[in-house]
Parts: C-alpha cells; sequence; structure tokens
C-alpha cells in the first residue's frame, strides 16, 4: 500500500509538473530555463519561495532535532521569521537589478554591480560550493525515504545513488517552472500531512493533547524544553540560538538560488506579498516540533540512533501503510524540488560565470547543453559528500549558511553605500574564510565567544574589512553603483550578454 500512495502521488505530481513547464517554455534559451522567463505572478512565485524554504531540512531535520536535542528546534521560528524581515527589504532591490540588466545569476550581480568579472567568477566559484552542500542534505534526506519505502532491498549507497539520479532527471525534465508547480503540490501535501499527523499523534502516544506530549517529553528528559535542551553539555544555549538565526537569516538572501527566484518574479508587489505571508507558514514548525517530541514520548529508536530518521521511524510504526506512503511521496516532493532548484542554479552558474568568459563565442544552445552537463557533475558531486558525510541536517545547513554568508556583506553593502567596492569584498571574502575555517582561529572564537555560532562572527570580520579596504581604494563606476542603488537609468553599463 504505501509504494502504491507513494508512486501514485509522484507519479501524478511529475507527470503534471512537466507538462506544466513544457507548456508555458517557448524560448530554449540558458535564461528561459534558469528564471523560467521572468514570468512567476504571486502565487506560482508563493510556493516557489516556500518550496527553497519548507525542505526536508524543515520537517525531517527539525523534527530530528526535537526528538534529540529539543529546544534547540526552535531555531526554525526564530530565523524564519527574520529572514522574511530581511527579504521583503532585499528581495525587491535584487528583483529590480535583474530586470534592470537583464541578469540571470547572483555572481551576475556581483560581476555588474562591481565592474569586475574577475568578482563573478570568485562569486561564482563560493555559490557553487554552498549549493552542493545544500543539494546533500536533500540528498541525504532523499536517500532515508528510499531506504524507507524499499527497506533493506536497497543498500544506503544505492538509495542515495537512486535519489541523485532521479533529482537529475526531473531538472532536466524542463526547468524552473516545472519546479514551481511541483512546489505547489508539495506544499499543500505538506500541510495536509502535518495537520493529519498533528490531530491525531496525541492519541497514538497516550497524550491527552498535544501540548501534554511537552510535559512528557519533559519528564523523560528533564530540561528538554529549555535552552540548551536535552543534553546541559551542548553548546546550544540562548547565545547559539540568537546568533544561528542572525546567520540563517542574513545567509538566507544570499544563496544564488534565491537571486535566481528573485528575477524570476513577475512584479516587485508578487515578491513583497510572499515576504509578508510567508512567516505564517512557519506556524508549521510548531506542529513538526510536536511530531518530534512525540518520536520521543514512543520510544522511537531509529537505526544508527540517526536523528534525521526519527520522523520516519516513529510514522512507519505508529501509523497505516496509506499515511507512511503518503508521507515518502511528499518527502521525496520536499527532497526533489529544492534539489532541481539548487542543481538548476548551480549550472546555470557554471555556464555563465565560469565557460562564458573563457568561451565568449559559446552558442546558445550549447550553453544549455553545458548547464545540464555541469549539473549532472554537481549532483554526482553532492552524492559523494552524502556518502562520506551523513551528519544532522541542522548541522550541514549551518555549514551551507556560513560558507555563503562570506558573500553577504558584498549583497548588503551593494545596496547601501556606493563607496562599496571590488577590492574591498575580495579582501573581505578572505578574512571572513580565514575566520571560519582557520584551526587557530576555532579556538579564539571557543575562547573569546563561547556559544557563538561562527559563521556569523566570520560575517562580521568580512563586513568590517569590506568596508575600511572600501574606505581606501576607488569606487566603483556609476554604472556599477546604479545596479543597487537608485541613480539615473542612462548610467547603467551595459548589460552581461544573456
Amino acid at each position: 500500500m504505501r509504494h502504491t500512495v507513494a508512486a501514485l502521488l509522484l507519479l501524478a505530481t511529475i507527470v503534471g509538473a512537466i507538462g506544466f513547464g513544457r507548456a508555458a517554455m517557448r524560448s530554449k534559451t540558458v535564461a528561459d530555463w534558469a528564471v523560467g522567463g521572468r514570468r512567476l505572478g504571486t502565487l506560482l512565485f508563493w510556493f516557489m519561495n516556500a518550496g527553497e524554504i519548507y525542505t526536508t531540512f524543515a520537517v525531517f531535520g527539525i523534527a530530528g532535532y526535537a526528538w534529540a536535542l529539543g529546544a534547540p528546534a526552535y531555531l526554525a521560528f526564530c530565523s524564519v521569521s527574520l529572514s522574511f524581515a530581511i527579504g521583503y527589504l532585499l528581495m525587491p532591490k535584487i528583483w529590480r537589478a535583474g530586470r534592470s540588466a537583464d541578469l540571470v545569476t547572483q555572481a551576475d550581480f556581483f560581476a555588474l554591480r562591481y565592474d569586475a568579472p574577475w568578482l563573478g567568477v570568485v562569486t561564482a566559484a563560493i555559490g557553487i560550493a554552498s549549493l552542493v552542500i545544500y543539494v546533500q542534505i536533500q540528498l541525504v534526506s532523499l536517500g532515508l525515504i528510499v531506504s524507507l519505502t524499499f527497506g533493506q532491498t536497497l543498500s544506503p549507497t544505492l538509495s542515495l545513488v537512486a535519489a541523485g539520479a532521479a533529482m537529475v532527471a526531473f531538472v532536466l525534465a524542463a526547468g524552473l517552472r516545472s519546479a514551481a508547480f511541483a512546489a505547489a503540490v508539495k506544499d499543500v501535501m505538506m500541510i495536509v500531512l502535518v495537520l493529519l499527523l498533528a490531530s491525531t499523534v496525541a492519541h497514538k502516544v497516550g497524550a491527552s493533547s498535544m501540548l501534554d506530549i511537552f510535559g512528557m517529553a519533559e519528564a523523560i528528559r528533564p530540561g528538554i524544553g529549555k535552552l540548551p535542551g536535552a543534553d546541559p553539555g551542548a553548546p546550544t544555549t540562548t547565545v547559539w540560538l540568537i546568533t544561528a538565526a542572525l546567520n540563517v537569516a542574513l545567509g538566507n538572501w544570499v544563496f544564488p538560488h534565491l537571486f535566481q527566484i528573485s528575477y524570476a518574479a513577475h512584479s516587485a508587489t508578487a515578491i513583497r506579498r510572499n515576504a509578508i505571508w510567508q512567516p505564517i507558514y512557519s506556524l508549521a514548525y510548531f506542529f513538526i516540533i510536536v511530531l518530534g517530541l512525540a518520536a520521543l514520548v514512543a520510544g522511537t529508536m531509529p537505526a544508527g540512533n540517526d536523528m534525521n530518521a526519527a520522523l520516519l521511524q516513529f510514522v512507519s510504526t505508529q501509523y497505516p501503510d496509506w499515511v507512511v506512503g503518503l508521507l515518502a511521496g511528499t518527502g521525496v516532493l520536499l527532497a526533489l524540488v529544492p534539489g532541481a532548484v539548487l542543481l538548476l542554479t548551480a549550472g546555470t552558474i557554471f555556464t555563465r560565470n565560469m565557460v562564458r568568459p573563457v568561451c565568449p563565442a559559446l552558442s546558445e544552445a550549447r550553453a544549455l547543453a553545458v548547464s545540464r552537463a555541469a549539473l549532472v557533475a554537481f549532483a554526482a558531486l553532492a552524492v559523494w559528500l552524502a556518502l562520506a558525510h551523513q551528519g544532522s541536517l541542522v548541522a550541514i545547513l549551518l555549514k551551507a549558511y556560513s560558507a555563503i554568508g562570506m558573500l553577504g556583506p558584498g549583497v548588503f553593502l551593494a545596496f547601501l553605500w556606493r563607496r562599496t567596492t571590488a577590492s574591498g569584498v575580495a579582501a573581505g571574502i578572505a578574512v571572513g574564510f580565514a575566520a571560519l575555517l582557520a584551526p587557530f582561529a576555532q579556538l579564539c572564537w571557543a575562547a573569546w565567544f563561547p556559544g557563538w555560532e561562527v559563521g556569523l562572527i566570520a560575517m562580521a570580520l568580512n563586513a568590517v574589512t569590506v568596508l575600511c579596504v572600501s574606505a581606501v581604494t576607488p569606487q566603483p563606476a556609476a554604472g556599477g553603483v546604479a545596479l543597487g542603488l537608485r541613480l539615473h537609468t542612462h548610467q547603467l553599463i551595459r548589460p552581461l550578454t544573456s
């Protein structure tokens, strides 16, 4: 039964998504493939954006964190609310820049805003690396779902390889608009499933209500509802929650795929409406945390004590097969949709910002082929990473945000300070990564800033460096500055070739 339900849900969604994407797509260019013809209205943009926020991390990662650690799972609430407050102000500016200069990628923005094609190459490499780590999260979850669906007939390695192949097949089918359709189906299914599970979970674990589950979890693991949670010795303190939430909120809009999604919007109004209403959607996290605690109360013990599999294991032992099938099918979409957009973005950046500068005569057809070949290679790299490092989804996510956060000062200051220069941004990136990766730095931060999220410390040092270096280097041309600040249109420099 679980196989039938999951297969029917996936088949109907994928056929509908491909049909929708093919019918809507008329051009065969990298730009149309990557930004959906810049025609996403309010509703489609909503689902597209929600598809990037509510992924397998949101469901399986947060539930697993609640099951294993308790209160640190509240990170989801804080980070989403902060993110959309920032997004309301920032995303329309990104959209305007994309429209005014016909940008397709985030690296296009860096190259044009700072009048420095070499900076576009640097930021493209950082963006691709961060996206591959993000795809790793989706693959770890997708591999778990494949294992749950097919039992012991597939090894964990084969499950991950199958998950990667499914993701590549989906993204190659049509492009961004297909992902938007699948995201809409996925979000509706997610809400239905979360409400179904949350409304019945108290009965399943012998509690009188959902709130009673918190009390039962506290009785089993004293302190689980207060930071740092179930483990008093863990670094997940109040300071960690504040700094980690800030790091995620600031880094969220710096991810390259969110630039591309912003470019794809039909209007700035669609973006602002989305930023206003998305935080309400984050209330679903309350039910997801309840489900994670219910798994703890029920004595769920996933294989290998894997916190990522806690919710899957709980549902498979407490609910009928058709619910397990529904969860498996929805879970596959939760991984497939964002994973497809991430790979699509990585392939597009590679072609436009790393290959085209070397081969400027590359035809549109060949560029599209290179993009598709590149995303296959990036998917293979993500599969390898997932096989080598299957840590907590939350921990992997924080690594991805720390890495992409190094582009944060260059993005925010581009819209705030006309003096910001390419040399300043490059110096800031170098200092930020040194603060993030150097072994001696890790020891210093642990001693000087106990409990702080290291990514936020590195981002702060990065920003100070950008300000100092930019103040003493020649400011960029007016045309580049106009891309970030509202100057006269005629001051825009020549757009990049599409």
